[in-house]
């Protein structure tokens, strides 16, 4: 099982519906961080300079962050079909 990813104030960690770009995950750790979006994409698109690190992070940030409304993750019901 995952660990859930709510802070102490109560903000939940996952990939909104609206103000995304592609799948959610700079808007989602911006809204998290309380930043702005733009400032977790240009720090994702120099991180991705660097031998593709940012790519592979933000692979790994759709696949464990859940999408708004959701409970699980892509990871976690993949690993729960996997797992039955």
């Amino acid at each position: 099982m995952m660990a859930d990813m709510t802070n102490l104030s109560g903000k939940r960690l996952e990939r909104p519906l609206k103000g995304r770009m592609v799948a959610g995950v700079a808007a989602g750790l911006a809204e998290y961080l309380d930043v702005d979006p733009t400032v977790v994409r240009v720090i994702f698109a120099a991180v991705s300079l660097f031998a593709g690190v940012g790519v592979l992070i933000y692979l790994a940030g759709w696949l464990l962050i859940p999408e708004q409304g959701e409970q699980r993750s892509i990871a976690e019901r993949i690993m729960s079909k996997t797992g039955s």
